[in-house]
């Protein structure tokens, strides 16, 4: 089974490009979708995040207004965060994949945005990396609830830039040059992968 990497800064087009390879036929696992399940109702994080960061809960759920607050501009409560929920989605994504060899899928992706931050990327065979120009970046993340300048400039400061993404990467998806030119560019980097035409990802030793 080829496991393929997507990731990409905060703002790129990241999730349409994700749901773009779905339409194709392949499975993609959303670590994104994993957190606001551990965080939702019911969900495995609930707890220990309470525990470690006492008043974010809501109604059995993690209100992630107030955990944002919690951890914002705090490198120290954002690592005790991370060693949360990390864990938690690698479980996730151990199941995915498990379910994806019992079903004999030929190809996965994995769509994680801290990727290259967390060397999620050891055991891939490639990376794709979602890129598009830092003015057209930062249009789309500004128009989103809650946001303020000083916040995106701390989240890209937690970032990898996305010209290293890009030089790490096996191949670059640009967005903003309309769905069809993202379509048609995603169409041939998969077809590139099924056909072995791609160069694969030079696994790290451990």
């Amino acid at each position: 089974m080829i496991k393929i990497g997507l990731t990409g800064s905060i703002g790129m087009g990241k999730s349409v490009a994700a749901g773009m390879i779905r339409k194709q036929g392949i499975p993609v696992f959303d670590a994104d979708a994993a957190v606001h399940r551990l965080l939702g109702p019911g969900g495995d994080a609930v707890q220990p995040v309470e525990a470690a960061f006492p008043g974010v809960v809501h109604d059995g759920a993690v209100d992630r207004v107030r955990l944002g607050r919690a951890v914002f501009g705090d490198d120290v409560a954002l690592k005790r965060l991370e060693s949360i929920l990390h864990p938690l989605v690698a479980r996730e994504r151990h199941r995915f994949l498990a379910q994806a060899r019992r079903r004999r899928q030929r190809l996965v992706v994995l769509d994680v945005p801290l990727l290259f931050e967390t060397c999620g990327d050891a055991g891939l065979d490639a990376v794709l990396v979602v890129s598009s120009p830092a003015f057209l970046q930062a249009q789309r993340v500004m128009k989103r609830p809650g946001m303020t300048a000083s916040r995106l400039k701390e989240i890209l400061r937690r970032q990898m830039p996305d010209r290293e993404k890009r030089r790490r990467a096996q191949a670059v998806l640009l967005s903003g040059l309309g769905r069809r030119f993202a379509l048609t560019r995603i169409r041939s980097v998969l077809a590139a992968i099924r056909n072995n035409a791609m160069p694969r990802k030079k696994r790290r030793r451990r």
